[in-house]
C-alpha cells in the first residue's frame, strides 16, 4: 500500500465547509486518473472518467474530518470552540489541536485540574464546555491571529501499531485513500465512473445530497470506515465488523438499507476475486450511502466499508490489508457494475 499518500491524507487538515487544503491534495491524485475534473459550488470535486456507453457509476468518499469552531477569545488569550461533528468529550483531555488563524497554531485542550475538583465534579462525565484551546500566547497576539469562526483540527500523525496503522481522521482519508488508488487501479470497464470526493459529511451528509443531484448516477458506492467492535467489552452479537478480517459490505445502517442486489453484487465480485470481505450492519450511524441513494433521480446505491477502531478519536486504527481489499473491491465493482443494471 502507498503508505506516503495514507500519511498526507490523513494529516492534511479540512474540517467541515474548509476542505479547501484536503480538496487540493485529492485534486492532485485524481486528475492524472481522469478525463474531467470540476469542484461545484459547495466544494466538493467531482472528477469524471469515461466509459464505454456503460451507466453511470458515483464513487463517494468524504473529505471533512472531524474539529472545531472558534466561538469566542476570552480575555487571557483563551479559546472556546464549538463541534464540528460527533465527539465523545473524554477523548478530548491532553490533546493537541492546530488552531487555523491567520496562520496555523498549534494548541492545547486545557480544562479544570482534577486536583481541584470536589469529589462530586470528579463523578461526573466530561462536557465539551468544560474545555478550551490555549495557544500559549497573550491575548493581543491570540486575537491578531485568531476570530471566530476559525476552525480547529487535531495534531497527530499516522503510525504503524504493530500490524495495524493509527492515527487522527482514518474517517475519512482511509476512504479517499481508497477511493484514489481504486482508480488507479481501475482496468477495463464500460462504466462512466465519477469519483467524488464529498464535502461537510460529518455535519449531515451535506455534500453528497448537492453532488448526487448534480452527477445523477445510475448506481453509487460510498466508501467509508466503519465501526469494528472487535475489542474485549464487545459481545459477540455486538460486533459490527473485524479488523483484518477484509473489506466490509454494508447491509444496514441507521441511514439506509442498502438493496439486496448491491449487496449480492458486491460479495459474487469479492468471490469470484478472492477478495476478503465480511458483511456489515451497523445499528446507529450513517454515510453518504443515503444521499447517493436518495437526492436526485435516486440510485441503486451500496457502501464498501473500513473496519476501524477508536472511531472518532486520534488513535483510530486500521488494518492495511483491509485497505487493500477496499480498494480491490472498488475497482472491481466499478468495472462490472454495468452487469447489475442490466440484470434488473
Amino acid at each position: 500500500m502507498n503508505l506516503d499518500l495514507l500519511s498526507e491524507l490523513c494529516e492534511t487538515p479540512g474540517t467541515s465547509g474548509r476542505e479547501e487544503r484536503i480538496r487540493a491534495l485529492v485534486r492532485r491524485e485524481l486528475e492524472p486518473l481522469c478525463t474531467e475534473v470540476e469542484v461545484d459550488p459547495l466544494g466538493n470535486l467531482i472528477a469524471r472518467r469515461a466509459g464505454s456507453g456503460g451507466p453511470r457509476v458515483m464513487l463517494a468518499a468524504h473529505m471533512d474530518e472531524i474539529g472545531f469552531m472558534v466561538t469566542h477569545i476570552e480575555e487571557g488569550g483563551f479559546l472556546r470552540v464549538l463541534p464540528l461533528g460527533g465527539f465523545d468529550p473524554k477523548t478530548l483531555s491532553a490533546q493537541r489541536v492546530i488552531v487555523h488563524g491567520r496562520e496555523d497554531l498549534l494548541g492545547v485542550f486545557g480544562s479544570r485540574p482534577v486536583h481541584i475538583m470536589t469529589d462530586e465534579e470528579k463523578k461526573q462525565p466530561p462536557k465539551l464546555e468544560d474545555f478550551f484551546v490555549d495557544v500559549g500566547l497573550p491575548a493581543e497576539r491570540v486575537r491578531e491571529l485568531v476570530r471566530r469562526g476559525d476552525v480547529v483540527t487535531r495534531e497527530r500523525g499516522l503510525t504503524r501499531l504493530g500490524d495495524l496503522l493509527t492515527g487522527k481522521s482514518l474517517d475519512n482519508r482511509a476512504g479517499l485513500y481508497v477511493m484514489i488508488e481504486a482508480m488507479r487501479a481501475l482496468g477495463e470497464h464500460r462504466c462512466e465512473v465519477v469519483a467524488v470526493a464529498t464535502v461537510q459529511e460529518e455535519v449531515g451528509l451535506r455534500g453528497a445530497r448537492v453532488a448526487t443531484g448534480r452527477v445523477r448516477p445510475d448506481v453509487g458506492l460510498a466508501i467509508d470506515i466503519t465501526l469494528a467492535n472487535d475489542g474485549p467489552a464487545a459481545k459477540p452479537h455486538e460486533r459490527i465488523t473485524e479488523v483484518g478480517a477484509g473489506a466490509a459490505i454494508k447491509v444496514y445502517d441507521s441511514s439506509v438499507i442498502v438493496p439486496g442486489e448491491m449487496v449480492d453484487h458486491l460479495v459474487a465480485v469479492a468471490q469470484a476475486r478472492d477478495i476478503p470481505h465480511q458483511l456489515e450492519l451497523m445499528t446507529r450511524g450513517g454515510t453518504d450511502t443515503r444521499e447517493v441513494q436518495l437526492s436526485g433521480d435516486g440510485a441503486i446505491a451500496g457502501c464498501v466499508s473500513i473496519p476501524t477502531r477508536y472511531v472518532h478519536q486520534v488513535v483510530e486504527t486500521c488494518h492495511p490489508d483491509d485497505l487493500d481489499a477496499c480498494v480491490a473491491l472498488v475497482a472491481a465493482f466499478c468495472e462490472t457494475a454495468h452487469e447489475l443494471v442490466e440484470a434488473r
